[in-house]
Parts: structure tokens; sequence; C-alpha cells
């Protein structure tokens, strides 16, 4: 399975797509990235006057490319283009630093912690284009197929 096969099974569509790319994926962790347009629809309400990227859409971040991404590339033997992956998100517990500005990239770097019984729980950090920690934690989710 390649990264654009894994963002093709993902079960989102703009505008809530917080994917743009993959840029390493293995058994123990995933890499990948989006950027955050100025007119993406949050920003017009949070907070006025000095638009920031709200946390839960930074946490949805981190889950889509930390989890469901890689959960979807441990599950690739099982999955094709009539299977297709049903999550759901079980927990999260993020701590945040710093802010992210319309137009800014950010990265997502997740490390698997457990994958049993299609549970999986991984270690995420969210860092900006100057490699600087904006957020971590962890996030465990349900795969089922």
């Amino acid at each position: 399975m390649n990264k654009e096969n894994i963002i093709e099974l993902l079960p989102y569509q703009k505008p809530f797509l917080f994917v743009d790319g993959i840029d390493t994926v293995s058994e123990h962790g995933i890499t990948g990235h989006y950027t955050f347009k100025k007119d993406e629809s949050f920003y017009k309400g949070h907070f006025k006057d000095h638009p920031i990227t709200p946390g839960v859409i930074l946490t949805e971040c981190m889950a889509q490319i930390g989890l469901v991404c890689l959960g979807i590339y441990l599950l690739k033997d099982e999955l094709n283009e009539s299977i297709k992956p049903q999550i759901a998100l079980t927990s999260h517990q993020i701590d945040f630093y710093l802010p992210v500005l319309p137009n800014e990239k950010v990265t997502v770097i997740s490390e698997k912690e457990v994958f049993r019984f299609n549970k999986l729980k991984c270690k995420v950090k969210l860092f900006n284009e100057k490699d600087e920690l904006v957020c971590r934690g962890f996030i465990s989710g349900m795969m089922k197929i």
C-alpha cells in the first residue's frame, strides 16, 4: 500500500480532511503534514481579528494523520476498494504549547504504542514550520473493517 492509497481510504473529505500528504510510514509510526488555509471556515470566529486554529481541529489533524492513516497502513492486508475501515476515536489527552496561524504548515509525528484487538494507541506530536513543538499527547481509537 502506498501513501496515496492510504489517503484515498480516509473516511473524510473537504472541508474536514486535514491531511495533505504522508512523508513516511512504517509498522512503527507515521509522519504527515497539512497546511491550514486562511479561508478555512473555523477562522471566521476563532478569534475575532486574530484567528488561530482551534485545539479541537489540531487534535483532529493529529488523529487523522497519526491514528487513522497509521491504522489503515497497519490493516493494509485486510483492506481494498470495497472493504474500507471504520474508525472510532476512543480517547485522547493533548497538551498545547503554541498557536497555529492561518496558512501555517504543520507536521504530525506519530509513534505506535499499542495495536491489539484492532485498538490503536499512539503517541503524537505536532510541529510548526519552525520545527517548534505545538502540541503533543496520546490518541487511541478502534479500527473496524
